[in-house]
């Protein structure tokens, strides 16, 4: 339902003008009035208009897409809301742009803009582009509606009426039903439709639409052929870097990834998002002094800000540990603890505080205080919640304490049994070792975990060709109850839904292999996205529910 959508008139609507010029801000604040809206609020600076947005509801946000005095702009803004997920669909995005930058703004209209105005602007222009923007908002009600109550087909299927019979907003619904068609695992039907769109009118988020189903169907070649040309055609669109990073780093092509993640930040050198996602990249490949130069900039832009990921403070801590910087640590102690206490999630901060905590420990020569943080960490290392981030932050602080001579193990079995469980692909176990410091020899222990996972595979496989599925099956279930290996686990149940005709007790096989696929399922970490919910790339930010926080599957 839109409430303020449907129901309300513009006299009940709340307000926000952002915009640097004080006198432009004025004339802009008394138009808004003219309409009748008596909650009008203002601020001149992005930072102040983010941090309003996402602790208040508005019905209209009227933003200036550059800023004389900000290095931010308005575009920026409007990214990271839609990539975040804070900016509600009733709410209506104005925003504002001088001729000569209108081209801009044709790349934040990718973002779900909802309209744009040109300067110098009327009253009466400002006012058309708003009720224009709600008209829209009150013709696609349905299919909101629909996507509140989560019922996606049914809004899908409407999507997909109103773009065959190209009913007013037909565009528009269309990039909706393809986002909804994606996120169900509908990837054909997804990929018809952008290519219908593209057929009918080429925009660059339908190209880019089909390069993401591309992604997700595992085809990684033909959607770096398709983003390059995009690419080619308009050098400009950070979010097809975005799409091509995540399509590298997934291929273990690290190298190529940083540089792609570089040139979105340069594009949008202010985005919290981007900058956290280079800069943890920048920090794993080996260039630490670049990562943490990002990671802090994300940090002052933002560590309040809901974009922000506190995992940015781990990686901080670390390098402050290690140049001996107490008062650097001590305030990656204070800002994670208040992200912590002011959590509505509070696990995910509380392991985060906890290696800190060590770190800190470690750093005052408080080593039982140190060691008896890692072994909690350590003691978690086979539980459903600990994952590939919390992997690379134990891998990092076992090996300081090891560096410093107060482990009180080798390491070796916890270092196996991560390298077992999260090698499910040969670019998910090189980044593994890439969180172990260099001197603990422990790369490659934990490099070799995807080759130790094939040949078990293997060895299960060859049960089935020798006219053995069940075999097969019950040895990839074991081994995967041993190891707790998503690729294993997932390997199994396709198998058994292949041959499930000859195997005689399936479905208490399945059962089991479900029981523990929604434990351990097939997970990667998530650079830069602190609720895992994010927008992917050239996506729309749909209120549809997301699979596990902070993961997303890879394919082998």
């Amino acid at each position: 339902m839109l409430p303020h959508a449907t129901h309300n008139p513009l006299h009940e609507c709340q307000a926000l003008v952002v915009e640097g010029n004080p006198q432009c801000r004025a004339i802009l604040v008394a138009q808004m009035r003219e309409l009748g809206i008596a909650g009008v609020h203002q601020c001149a600076r992005v930072s102040d208009a983010r941090r309003k947005l996402e602790h208040n509801r508005f019905d209209i946000v009227i933003c200036e897409q550059f800023f004389e005095r900000d290095s931010q702009t308005g575009q920026e803004l409007l990214d990271d809301l839609r990539r975040n997920q804070i900016l509600p669909f009733s709410t209506v995005f104005v925003m504002l742009t001088a001729e000569a930058s209108y081209s801009r703004v044709a790349e934040a209209a990718e973002s779900a803009l909802d309209a744009y105005l040109l300067k110098p602007h009327t009253g009466a222009r400002l006012t058309e582009r708003i009720l224009q923007a709600r008209r829209r908002k009150v013709a696609l009600q349905a299919i909101f509606q629909a996507i509140d109550e989560q019922d996606h087909q049914r809004a899908a299927d409407l999507c997909l009426t109103r773009f065959q019979a190209r009913a007013p907003y037909w565009l528009y619904a269309a990039r909706i039903g393809a986002e909804l068609l994606l996120r169900a695992g509908r990837i054909p039907d997804a990929l018809a439709l952008y290519e219908a769109v593209i057929q009918a009118k080429t925009v660059p988020w339908a190209r880019l639409g089909v390069a993401r189903a591309q992604l997700e169907d595992g085809q990684h070649a033909k959607a770096l052929t398709t983003l390059q040309s995009l690419l080619q055609e308009d050098n400009a669109y950070a979010d097809a870097y975005d799409l091509m990073g995540r399509a590298q780093f997934e291929q273990g092509q690290f190298d190529a990834a940083l540089n792609t993640f570089e040139m979105a930040t340069r594009l949008t050198p202010n985005s919290i998002s981007r900058l956290l996602k280079h800069g943890m990249l920048a920090y794993y490949s080996g260039d630490r002094s670049k990562g943490l130069d990002l990671l802090e900039r994300a940090t002052r832009l933002g560590v309040d800000s809901k974009m922000y990921d506190p995992q940015a403070l781990v990686l901080l801590a670390m390098a402050a540990l290690d140049n001996n910087d107490q008062r650097k640590l001590m305030r990656c102690v204070a800002q994670l603890t208040r992200i912590y206490e002011r959590s509505f999630d509070p696990e995910r901060p509380r392991r985060l505080l906890l290696v800190v905590q060590a770190l800190n420990a470690i750093q005052h020569k408080q080593s039982t205080q140190a060691r008896d943080h890692t072994d909690t960490l350590m003691a978690d290392v086979r539980s459903p919640e600990f994952d590939v981030e919390s992997a690379c932050n134990l891998l990092g602080l076992m090996g300081r304490l090891l560096h410093r001579g107060s482990l009180t193990q080798t390491g070796d079995s916890i270092i196996d049994t991560i390298a077992l469980r999260f090698g499910t692909s040969r670019a998910l176990s090189d980044w593994l070792a890439k969180a172990a410091p260099e001197e603990t020899g422990w790369r490659a222990r934990l490099g070799a975990g995807y080759a130790e996972i094939v040949q078990r595979s293997a060895s299960a496989m060859r049960l089935s060709l020798k006219g053995d599925p069940s075999g097969t099956v019950t040895q990839l279930l074991r081994e995967g109850q041993a190891t707790l290996n998503g690729k294993l686990i997932e390997t199994a149940l396709q198998v058994l839904l292949r041959y499930r005709d000859r195997i005689p007790d399936a479905d208490t096989l399945e059962a089991q292999i479900q029981a523990l696929r929604a434990s351990y399922g097939l997970r990667q970490l998530k650079l830069g996205d602190p609720s895992g919910n994010a927008r992917a790339p050239g996506g729309m930010a749909l209120p549809t529910p997301s699979v596990m926080r902070g993961e997303t599957v890879i394919p082998a």
